[in-house]
């Protein structure tokens, strides 16, 4: 079985490397051959490239322990050390000397040579006060409230607004990074889609559906990924974990309270909870126009975040989404707008667990 998952593995590895030399470096000058990939049983190093063999070596506890996510910004890595050695034919610096920072700068990949890629939500958030405030803000527990989530998800909008705008001038200092949210699916849901759609309208991030591979089931799928600065990128994750979960929990107790037996309308219903949500989203910001809180001083800092996921994904494409509108999906609708905003908890307060991302 090590053996059939190995081949399989090896296949979406030249597939991946295959995709990534088209994507990001692919030149007038010349393009990368394709080199020999191999499977290495070394713990010391996640990957390597051998100029003398043509071998791009990847860990195996790396590409069958880590997600997907991971074992790509690796790829780029060893990608980035071919395309300096071959294309450049620079090779009177060291591994990673001017040349091998400046191809990962200009392509938005990570020129450490130790160390995994974070592509998850990582610990708890970080000591910014305003990023606190939305945390707490989203506390609702186990609540089954209807209007609290998507009041709270509404002001948690507003006040990063307000923190971007003071934040905008400090955008370039702050860089961006990259974060995976949800499980990788072979087809992802409309209520996973609108809700992605979501993150990417309203709270300051970019928001892409990317490849994925889970090497220990040789399947392939996408998995979402979210661009932005840290503070954003935790506050929006908590944003799709929160939503994830209160969506599940309002289907629940719309199944109890209609005595439905089969789980046959829940994508749907679902889809309606998120578009509810994102209306009353779209109210929110319209509302927040009129009270002066304009968006025009962060979109140089939007600017520079798109164009960092474009260093990411030069070719990138984006997908619709559609739905039918059943019963179940227009009273999810009507529960996604019924969720009401409530105030920032104070720092003070007791008593209410954060809810954590969902993965």
């Amino acid at each position: 079985m090590t053996g059939s998952l190995d081949a399989a593995l090896l296949r979406e590895l030249a597939s991946t490397w295959r995709e990534l030399a088209h994507s990001h470096f692919l030149t007038s000058r010349a393009s990368l051959r394709p080199p020999a990939l191999a499977l290495g049983d070394t713990a010391r190093r996640l990957g390597a490239w051998e100029r003398a063999t043509r071998t791009i070596t990847l860990s195996r506890a790396l590409v069958y322990e880590q997600p997907w996510g991971v074992v790509r910004e690796v790829l780029k890595h060893e990608l980035a050390h071919q395309f300096v050695d071959e294309v450049l034919g620079i090779h009177d610096q060291t591994a990673h000397g001017p040349a091998f920072a400046e191809v990962c700068r200009a392509r938005g990949i990570d020129s450490s040579a130790a160390g995994l890629p974070l592509t998850t939500a990582g610990a708890a958030p970080g000591p910014n006060p305003i990023v606190r405030r939305i945390m707490r803000l989203l506390a609702l527990g186990s609540s089954a409230n209807v209007h609290e989530a998507e009041a709270a998800t509404n002001e948690a909008r507003r006040l990063m607004l307000l923190h971007n705008i003071d934040a905008a001038v400090s955008v370039a200092a702050d860089g961006f990074s990259f974060r995976h949210l949800g499980e990788v699916k072979a087809r992802s849901d409309a209520s996973a889609r609108i809700l992605a759609g979501m993150l990417g309208q309203h709270f300051f991030v970019s928001v892409i559906w990317v490849p994925s591979y889970l090497a220990a089931r040789a399947r392939r799928g996408h998995v979402l990924e979210l661009c932005g600065t840290a503070a954003n990128l935790d506050v929006a994750a908590y944003i799709h974990g929160f939503l994830t979960d209160t969506a599940a929990r309002l289907w629940k107790a719309h199944r109890k309270a209609h005595d439905i037996r089969s789980d046959r309308e829940r994508r749907r219903f679902l889809a309606g909870v998120m578009t509810g949500v994102g209306e009353k989203l779209d109210a929110g910001e319209r509302e927040s126009r009129r009270e002066g809180l304009q968006r025009d001083l962060v979109l140089h800092a939007d600017a520079e975040r798109d164009a960092y996921l474009r260093k990411r994904y030069p070719r990138r494409s984006s997908r619709g989404v559609s739905v039918t509108r059943t019963a179940a999906y227009e009273r999810g609708r009507a529960a996604g707008r019924d969720i009401d905003l409530r105030r920032p908890v104070s720092a003070g307060s007791g008593g209410q667990r954060l809810l954590p991302p969902q993965s």
